[in-house]
């Protein structure tokens, strides 16, 4: 029989069985690379998903025979990298993912005829919420959202009114909404609920912090939007600066900061402005009188003068005649006035403070390739200067201030210049990661084989119970003389001995009989030696 099968068998179940698993898993372990290998990678098709979420995108991609994989509870989902765009495409026709709420959906499978006004008021305001969440996810950095919409009633027989309020829950994916985005949001839901005030709606992160704290009333607001017009004008001013710097200098040659002091308080201003100097003539009145008067007297008084017909004649009269002329002239007279009414409501600039740094030229040594940096001249940072203050509309009598400074830029070309790709022997990096990863498996597998595998089937080999061709080979290894000269004859006796174990390898006694008798002719024919391997055992056990 062969040798080979007659070792496996003296073995035993129990290293069997240790060698069978060894075996099992060092082939599943070959053959998870290989299909590692094998897979297209996947990547990250949607993260964060509610479990509502999940599974109607999961189906989706059973029935379109996409294959996909399922991390982290359900939350994240994998498709291979080249179908992540059109799948996700795909998912968007379909309302997916929907984020867990409901939108205006709401009212495509209800039953207007069953449905009472309370009912339907409930869920116009669950439709209001949801499609107000969606819109907020959709804002860059933000993980999820919630909102709570009260919606006020006027009750019977009342006159007051409650307003609107709402409330809104926020889950960053990292960091937290500025205060820009915070108004954003304010806005974005009073301008979708009637009525609704952006002072009356509130927003919490998810670390329970308020963000809208500085938004409690309408004048916070206004102070808010104050300081949002200041930043507008600060970067418009720096903007105009630096694009118009930089059609001289060039790109990049230019940095630019712009600080405006403002008042925006309101003022209500009422003049009335006489001017001396421009007389108007309103009115003339002009009078004239004329009078004139006449006077007889008798010359002789008695009765018979004072009779009616006394002077028919005129006899005995004297006569008196006077006249009286008058002219009258008035003229009035309006000085110029005018009556101005001034409402100033918008900011208007109270100082500006604009800071320039431009950089100069280089010039590079063609020996030694260094680069020397040359400051602009004089009269050319002159009419930068110049031109910064027109730019701005420098006025000295507000307290202007203006500074042009000209200083090297440390590094900019290196870092215009941007990360080079990385490039070795030509391969890309993602192949060498993909080659260094294959060695690693190999490697692994190596050291498998020569630190697990190796050392169990030796073991193995080394305890299982020796027959007579190992014993007879054992025999002839240790009794050699001091010199190590091998014994005489002993290749032909081990041949021999050999042929005979492979006879009589299937009758146990008859093999532990020969063996005991091959080694009795051993120790008769090499007595010394024998007598010195049996000393060297004894030293060795003590």
């Amino acid at each position: 029989m062969n040798p080979f099968v007659t070792q496996i068998k003296n073995l035993g179940p129990a290293r069997l069985a240790a060698m069978a698993g060894v075996a099992v898993g060092l082939i599943a372990f070959i053959i998870f690379f290989a299909t590692r290998f094998s897979t297209p990678p996947m990547e990250l098709l949607y993260g964060n998903l509610s479990a509502t979420d999940s599974r109607e995108i999961t189906q989706q991609l059973e029935l379109k025979a996409i294959p996909f994989t399922v991390a982290n509870n359900g939350a994240e989902i994998m498709v291979p990298s080249e179908r992540v765009t059109p799948v996700r495409m795909e998912m968007a026709e379909m309302g997916l993912p929907s984020g867990g709420s409901v939108g205006y959906e709401v009212f495509d499978n209800m039953d207007a005829l069953g449905s009472t006004n309370f009912m339907q008021n409930v869920n116009l305001v669950r439709a209001l919420e949801g499609e107000l969440a969606r819109t907020i996810k959709s804002i860059e950095g933000v993980q999820s959202a919630r909102v709570h919409l009260v919606m006020a009633q006027r009750e019977m027989f009342t006159r007051e009114t409650q307003e609107p309020t709402a409330a809104v829950y926020i889950k960053m994916r990292s960091g937290r909404l500025a205060e820009n985005q915070v108004s954003a949001v304010q806005h974005l839901i009073a301008a979708s609920v009637p009525k609704l005030k952006p002072s009356n709606i509130s927003i919490v992160d998810e670390r329970g912090a308020l963000l809208s704290r500085s938004y409690q009333n309408d004048e916070q607001m206004v102070t808010a939007q104050q300081d949002e017009s200041r930043i507008n004008l600060e970067r418009r001013l720096s903007t105009a600066v630096t694009q118009m710097v930089e059609s001289s200098l060039g790109p990049g040659k230019v940095r630019t900061e712009v600080r405006a002091e403002m008042e925006f308080d309101k003022v209500v201003t009422a003049e009335e402005i006489f001017n001396p100097d421009q007389q108007v003539q309103r009115s003339t009145v002009t009078v004239t009188e004329n009078n004139t008067s006449n006077e007889t007297q008798p010359s002789d008084v008695s009765v018979a003068n004072q009779q009616p017909d006394a002077n028919v004649n005129g006899a005995g009269t004297g006569r008196a005649q006077s006249s009286e002329n008058r002219t009258e002239e008035t003229v009035n007279y309006e000085i110029s006035k005018q009556t101005v009414n001034r409402v100033r409501e918008s900011g208007t600039v109270k100082r500006l403070s604009v800071a320039v740094l431009v950089d100069g030229t280089y010039t590079t040594n063609a020996e030694t390739g260094e680069r020397t940096y040359v400051a602009l001249p004089e009269d050319t940072m002159t009419k930068i200067d110049s031109l910064v203050k027109s730019a701005i509309g420098y006025d000295a009598n507000r307290g202007d201030a203006v500074e042009v400074v000209n200083m090297p830029f440390t590094g900019f070309d290196d870092l215009a210049a941007g990360p080079e790709e990385f490039n070795l022997l030509g391969f890309t990096k993602e192949e060498i990661m993909r080659m260094a990863e294959g060695l690693g498996v190999a490697i692994v597998a190596v050291l498998v084989i020569l630190l697990v595998v190796r050392p169990l089937v030796t073991r193995a080999f080394e305890s299982m119970p020796q027959g007579e061709e190992a014993l007879m080979s054992d025999g002839m290894a240790q009794l050699t003389g001091p010199g190590g000269v091998p014994m005489p004859g002993g290749q032909q006796e081990e041949e021999e001995d050999l042929d005979e174990l492979i006879d009589i390898d299937k009758v146990e006694g008859r093999v532990k009989a020969s063996s005991l008798r091959k080694i009795s002719d051993i120790v008769d024919k090499h007595p010394e030696e024998a007598l010195s391997i049996v000393r060297t055992w004894l030293y060795q056990e003590t």
